[in-house]
């Protein structure tokens, strides 16, 4: 498996610094920069790829580091600095801490995982363990296929690093799959699995007794045509895995509140974006988002205007951003913004964790439908309430679906769909988040007030 580690320093890492880290390997390695400068690449003599260097990130945002690394006794403000082991050589992974162990060194910083930390010089050896990705492609892909970018990952808690977000812009526009493999003990964050949304990319569990399956499905997957891909039977069916389907969540009393909202704006020099989502935590939180950035570790303080000037900047591209919570309260929110015919729309997906004894705060919904119908232009919204981690982690077993509880189909949307105005926003209850049969008064309300299209999308959010 691959080996990343990180270097948490209270003070960005200088060049000088920079040099002595790479120095890990000694004097005979070879120094590249990929990605327009944003990343070093430490090769061996004869050009194999070793261990890729990320610039360094500050992370401003309290509990940012805790949640994605656990305790590690650095939080924000810190300088983040990630390296990325190669597979093709087994003394990659001790030059990668190393190299984080001379920053952590004179900077007086930590490094994760602790115990990769060294400041050995690392020799290498001729043993090559893997064919290495040539150096043209992205330094997270581990193995590459005329249809597939598979992506090794050895890590507790497997993020949407900028070097995963870049493995799936580069898959994605070249056409392949991004499929990421994982040790069974692995959980995703929601970017992450958000990211892996839709095949044929996929979550690859590397079980070392049954082989590999699917971390979502739990399907037995097979090494075949250059991709993972299910194994079937003579029937063309696809098997669970045993790992998969005897894995049984623990009852803990811990819950998730998931909100798919969608907003239209018309486009002007005004327009400031992020509101409806601020509307959302202030509601359901009591305070504003903490921060927000184009993967994780999410590292900007919060700011709307901030994320409208990158949107506006990127466009007529779409943006995509991942928002985090207070850390006294599990949220995160995965937000794509895309100009359409229609005007500017901000699709939002947003998460709430709860633990045993804490109540999700259900009877705000209504508040904030009105809200957001006022002054944020609301086209739809779709609350639902699953039984899963506090956390907002996705762990590799079957998992309860969400069940919804309140649809809301803003003012103005309802009149384009060519239905009566209505002086109160069309808010509409259907469950308190125990009743599977919520799913058939949702989808009885959805064909009466949307057409096909707009269903498809308020149902984003994770029906079954």
């Amino acid at each position: 498996m691959t080996k990343d580690v990180i270097a948490l320093t209270p003070a960005m890492p200088d060049l000088p610094t920079l040099l002595a880290g790479l120095y890990a390997g000694g004097p005979d390695l070879g120094v590249d920069t990929l990605a327009d400068g944003a990343v070093v690449q430490l090769r061996a003599p004869d050009g194999r790829p070793l261990v890729a260097v990320e610039a360094p990130i500050l992370v401003q945002v309290p509990g940012e580091t805790s949640r994605l690394l656990g305790d590690t006794g650095r939080e924000a403000p810190v300088w983040w600095t990630e390296a990325r082991a190669s597979t093709a050589v087994a003394e990659a992974g001790r030059l990668a801490g190393s190299f984080a162990g001379r920053l952590a060194t004179v900077l007086g910083g930590t490094v994760w995982p602790p115990e990769a930390a060294t400041t050995e010089v690392v020799p290498l050896s001729d043993a090559v363990s893997a064919v290495p990705v040539p150096a043209t492609g992205t330094p997270a892909v581990d193995v590459l296929t005329p249809t597939t970018a598979v992506v090794i990952q050895d890590r507790p808690l497997v993020p949407l690093t900028s070097w995963l977000s870049d493995a799936l812009r580069t898959a994605t526009g070249s056409e392949r799959a991004l499929q990421i493999v994982t040790p069974p003990t692995a959980r995703l964050t929601l970017p992450t699995r958000t990211a892996l949304h839709g095949l044929p990319n996929r979550w690859v569990v590397q079980d070392p007794e049954h082989g590999y399956y699917d971390g979502l499905s739990g399907a037995v997957l097979h090494w075949k045509g250059g991709t993972f891909t299910p194994v079937r039977d003579e029937n063309g069916k696809a098997s669970p895995a045993a790992p998969f389907t005897t894995a049984t969540a623990t009852v803990t009393g811990e819950r998730q509140l998931l909100l798919t909202l969608r907003t239209r704006h018309e486009p002007g020099a005004d327009l400031v974006l992020g509101r409806a989502l601020e509307t959302a935590f202030r509601h359901l939180t009591g305070g504003p988002p903490a921060g927000w950035s184009t993967a994780e570790p999410v590292n900007l303080p919060w700011s709307p205007r901030e994320l409208t000037d990158l949107a506006r900047a990127r466009a007529p591209r779409p943006t995509w951003l991942v928002v985090v919570g207070p850390s006294d309260r599990p949220a995160l929110a995965a937000v794509r913004v895309l100009r359409t015919p229609a005007g500017v729309e901000e699709d939002i997906s947003v998460a709430f964790g709860y633990g045993e004894g804490e109540a999700p705060p259900l009877d705000a919904l209504s508040g904030l439908a009105a809200d957001l119908d006022a002054g944020q232009g609301l086209v739809t919204l779709l609350a639902s309430l699953r039984a899963a981690r506090r956390d907002l982690t996705v762990p590799a077993r079957p998992e309860a679906p969400p069940l919804p509880v309140t649809f809301t189909l803003g003012r103005l949307e309802a009149e384009r769909l060519g239905h009566p105005a209505e002086a109160a926003v069309r808010h509409y209850p259907l469950g308190d988040g125990t009743d599977a049969a919520a799913w058939g008064r949702f989808r009885d309300l959805a064909g009466r007030l949307l057409p096909q299209g707009e269903r498809s999308r308020s149902q984003a959010g994770g029906a079954p």
